[in-house]
């Protein structure tokens, strides 16, 4: 009997443990954007198969001030919403569609996929 309830515990454990690692997932594609590099070139950055549900900064322009990504292209299986606050805060913000792209007026610091 002991060992019944003790593989039954064991067992529920490990699909607890399978469930939750499994929650967190990443979009598949990438994401492209365009800014200016410290030396005021245009570049273009991307996040490839970023995370689903979590904030990400946008690298290139997250230590500057006054420093914005623009041009996006959503090339993933998932919506893109755009801040232009960083830490996807802020009343300014934009959601791309999966195969979106917006102008080069579109300016965003952070980012989060659905």
């Amino acid at each position: 009997m002991r060992l019944r309830t003790a593989f039954l515990a064991l067992a529920s454990a490990f699909a607890l443990v399978c469930t939750v690692s499994g929650t967190a997932f990443a979009t598949e594609g990438e994401f492209i954007y365009r800014y200016y590099n410290k030396d005021g070139n245009l570049a273009v950055g991307g996040l490839v198969d970023p995370p689903s549900g979590k904030c990400i900064e946008i690298p290139e322009v997250a230590a500057f001030h006054n420093a914005y990504a623009f041009r996006p292209r959503n090339n993933t299986h998932s919506s893109a919403t755009m801040f232009k606050d960083s830490d996807c805060e802020g009343d300014a913000y934009f959601t791309l569609k999966p195969g979106g792209k917006a102008s080069d007026r579109l300016k965003l610091r952070s980012v989060v996929f659905s």
